[in-house]
């Protein structure tokens, strides 16, 4: 087996975001690896956002949107990482990008040269998963480092 040196954990600030880290955490602290927080301001939102500012050009600037997000998004993984992980903190590193997040994640494994990707198998989209398949699926079918699906048990019992 492979020595996991560094883990990318996605979150995406939905209900499993904090169980992605409860487990790259332990994954993490039995090696002292490092962890690369992730998360994708997703380019939907973005065109969203660029497609209204085109009605308002004097009202609505897209690259404040995505600096905004950006530094919003940073605040709330910082928090999530102080109120929850404040022992582990010195593992952890932050990285937010833009763009569609299935290939983000993607190209984020390569960069930051991960050996471990641990993200939910549910997220935000919902509904846009039934139009073009979720996010963890492209993962899992491209990654060429091992995924880490993340479930909640009490949501995935089976019937006896």
């Amino acid at each position: 087996m492979k020595k996991i040196n560094k883990i990318l954990a996605c979150v995406d600030f939905s209900q499993y975001s904090l169980m992605t880290l409860e487990y790259a955490v332990e994954f993490a602290k039995r090696a002292q690896v490092q962890i690369v927080v992730f998360n994708v301001i997703n380019q939907r939102d973005i065109n969203s956002v660029e497609m209204i500012s085109n009605y308002f050009p004097d009202k609505i600037y897209l690259e404040d949107y995505v600096k905004e997000m950006k530094k919003d998004r940073l605040v709330k993984i910082k928090a999530m990482i102080k109120e929850n992980f404040f022992d582990e903190k010195f593992l952890m590193s932050i990285k937010i990008d833009t763009g569609i997040p299935f290939e983000c994640i993607l190209k984020a494994a390569k960069t930051e040269d991960v050996d471990l990707i641990v993200m939910a198998n549910k997220g935000r989209g919902n509904i846009s998963r039934v139009l073009f398949g979720s996010v963890a699926e492209k993962v899992f079918r491209h990654s060429s480092v091992p995924v880490v699906s993340v479930r909640d048990k009490n949501k995935f019992k089976r019937g006896k």
